[in-house]
This record gives structure tokens, sequence and C-alpha cells, in this order.
């Protein structure tokens, strides 16, 4: 079996982790802004995004396997670089080439997603403490007698001579 499905699955894959990323770019952004509308906008395009790239994965999956099937390989877990240990020749390079293409662009996309994370995580925190500024704060409650706070220790007095 040839590996062309395989390569043109991580073409596809590639292509859209690189479009997820863009939108992890807009939504830098975004959170710049403090936009919400688009905010939730840009958040329902990249769900559609992800289900696009679990449908790949799975093609991918199932295709290596069939590639293992069908040679006859027994196999650990259906990955490229399993499968790079199986071809031979240009097909290893283009699938090796692919890979590194789709980690690197992976790397990046993990690296946006942390920085938009901190940033909304800040931009909730800021918000919390408008929140408690604006907030009427509840008066104290004291425990204490209204004597200035002092008890009065009431001591007994034994007369030894008595």
């Amino acid at each position: 079996m040839s590996t062309e499905q395989i390569i043109s699955i991580m073409d596809k894959l590639n292509m859209m982790h690189r479009s997820l990323l863009k939108l992890a770019y807009h939504k830098t952004e975004i959170l710049k802004t403090s936009n919400v509308e688009e905010l939730s906008e840009t958040m329902k395009n990249e769900q559609s995004h992800i289900a696009a790239i679990s449908q790949l994965e799975e093609q991918r999956q199932k295709l290596v396997v069939q590639f293992f099937q069908a040679d006859q390989i027994d196999y650990k877990e259906p990955t490229i670089n399993e499968l790079l240990k199986y071809v031979t020749g240009e097909e290893v390079a283009q699938l090796d080439t692919k890979r590194k293409e789709l980690l690197l662009t992976i790397d990046t996309l993990q690296k946006q997603n942390d920085l938009n994370q901190k940033m909304l995580f800040q931009s909730l925190q800021f918000v919390n403490l408008t929140l408690d500024l604006l907030r009427p704060q509840p008066d104290q409650i004291n425990y204490q007698s209204k004597a200035g706070g002092r008890s009065a220790i009431k001591t007994g007095q034994f007369d030894s001579q008595a």
C-alpha cells in the first residue's frame, strides 16, 4: 500500500492546525480589546476546527492501520513514527517532513493557546477585582463587649488569716 493518502491527510491536518493557529492569534487580539461577542464567535470557529481535526486524525489512523494490515506488520500504535520504520525511499523523507511540519505547527499553537489562557485569566482577575471594589463591604461583626473590648475579670479574694 502506498503512503500517498497518508501524506495527503497529513497536509490537511497541518492546514487545519495552521488555520486554528490563525484563530488563536486573532483571539489574542480580541482579548486585548475585550470584545466578548467576537470572542464567543471565535471560540465557535475553534470548536468546528477541532471537530474537523479530530475527523482527519481518525482517518490518518485508519490509513496507517490499513498500511500495516496490508503488509501484515505487527505494530504497537498507528503512529507516523511507527510507520517510518516500515517505509522506504522517498516516502520516508516525505512523511518525516510532513510530521515535522505538523509538530512545529502544533507546538506554536500550544504556545499561543497558553498565552491566551494567561491573558484570559488575568482579565478575569481584573473583573473580579473591579467587582470587589464596587460591592459594598459588610460591616464588621464584632464579638467584643461594648466596654472597649476589655473584659473585667473579677478576682476572688481569699483571706488566709481567717
